[in-house]
């Protein structure tokens, strides 16, 4: 059992020490289960041998061949992965933003592309199929940049963009200055 990051054998230990089992021993009670499903094994562990949802999921989820929580190696991998408009217009938000803000770096979290200065997350977005999500972070990004928006779409804590949007550099950079504003004065 490695121990790379994401890796969910890191639980294992943890699962053995509580439960008095090895992990051998778990997988082979989820195949005795058959052609369970995934809800049906949680629940299995959860609900008759109380099981923690992380525990579970990590025994599940290793039983059924994922080691890792993660899907993509780098931020270039995630791009590659989206393809055609999703991806142009996922790189070009993170170039335009990368420009004005060259010390930000980027790194995989939570699956998707994010920016960060030192420990602390600026700014990140997840694809779907008809959209993309701008993710700034911080407590009123979104709400400081609101009169930017021009017609976007947004909640409290996100901005949805159609996936072959006219990237708006301003925006991006309001957005990453209200976060790093915050990050400098964190009342």
């Amino acid at each position: 059992m490695g121990t790379t990051p994401g890796d969910r054998s890191v639980h294992f230990p943890a699962i053995e020490n509580k439960h008095g089992r090895p992990i051998a021993y778990w997988l082979a009670e989820l195949a005795a289960l058959g052609d369970a499903k995934y809800a049906e094994q949680i629940a299995f562990l959860r609900e008759r041998h109380e099981f923690s949802q992380a525990h579970a999921n990590a025994v599940v989820m290793y039983a059924r061949g994922s080691t890792t929580t993660r899907r993509h190696a780098d931020p270039e991998q995630y791009f590659r992965g989206l393809g055609g408009d999703r991806e142009r217009t996922a790189r070009a938000i993170f170039d335009a933003i990368t420009a004005e803000f060259a010390d930000l770096e980027m790194v995989i979290a939570w699956n998707q592309p994010m920016l960060k200065r030192g420990k602390d997350y600026v700014f990140g977005l997840s694809a779907a199929t008809n959209h993309l999500l701008l993710g700034p972070w911080g407590a009123n990004s979104v709400e400081l940049a609101r009169p930017l928006l021009n017609g976007l779409e947004a909640n409290k804590k996100t901005i949805r963009v159609p996936i072959d949007w006219q990237v708006d550099a301003l925006l991006l950079h309001a957005l990453v200055r209200a976060r790093l504003a915050e990050l400098a004065d964190p009342r």
